[in-house]
């Protein structure tokens, strides 16, 4: 189960009294960094998943990797709010990706399972990185707030979040493809408004903005992932 989205804690809409234009390229530059950063911790974590057999007992116990991901996901994430103003925060996050990473060794020991596995990730990852790059220009160029979107696409995650659970047990090829389809296009939204948050100076804080526009990039391209492992897994 890879669709996943914290608790609204810094999802409150621009923020009164918005910082100076060099305290907003501050915070952007730091997140574009800490962003980049996390991910070395994530291919970290997929590989020992990997090759440490992790990601086939996930496979072999779904539910029970679902109650891991989500307890571990949100208190590492809580952990993290909780440290956001300090340095702990930052170490906090990068293991937090490492974790995510781990998770994410059960999704990619199944598409590489496929001959043709490692084009599928590196399709996937260059598809996330065109919708990373068009989210990230739209933020800069869309005038309109955009914060008013953040209830319905919760809701939007939530309900995605409660239709995968269900479908460890249903098992319905065509709920799974469902909700991979709107798991794209939703964090893809999310991306945008967290993106645009922080262009606008609606967040001032780099280590929860990481953690927010992490969270979309992850969620697009496991889900992205997904479906090519679906429609352009090649056994052969």
């Amino acid at each position: 189960m890879n669709e996943y989205r914290p608790s609204p804690f810094n999802r409150s809409g621009t923020l009164a009294g918005a910082p100076g234009e060099v305290v907003r390229n501050k915070v952007l530059r730091n997140t574009y960094w800490l962003l980049a950063l996390s991910l070395i911790p994530t291919v970290l974590g997929a590989a020992v998943g990997l090759y440490t057999g992790i990601n086939r007992v996930m496979g072999a116990s779904p539910g029970l990797s679902a109650i891991v991901f989500l307890v571990g996901a949100f208190g590492m994430m809580f952990a993290i709010e909780k440290n956001k103003n300090n340095s702990l925060g930052v170490v906090l996050l990068l293991a937090f990706t490492f974790f995510m990473g781990v998770m994410l060794s059960r999704l990619l020991g199944f598409v590489m399972g496929f001959s043709n596995g490692s084009q599928l990730v590196m399709t996937a990852f260059g598809g996330t990185a065109i919708v990373f790059g068009t989210m990230a220009t739209l933020a800069t160029t869309i005038k309109r707030d955009l914060s008013g979107l953040q209830k319905f696409l919760f809701i939007g995650a939530v309900v995605i979040l409660v239709a995968a659970l269900a479908n460890i047990f249903l098992q319905l090829p065509a709920l799974m493809l469902t909700i991979s389809v709107l798991a794209i296009v939703i964090f893809s939204a999310f991306m945008l408004v967290d993106l645009q948050r922080v262009v606008n100076g609606g967040e001032t804080n780099y280590v929860s903005a990481t953690l927010a526009i992490y969270l979309d990039v992850y969620n697009v391209f496991s889900n992205l992932l997904m479906l090519l492992g679906i429609f352009g897994g090649n056994r052969e």
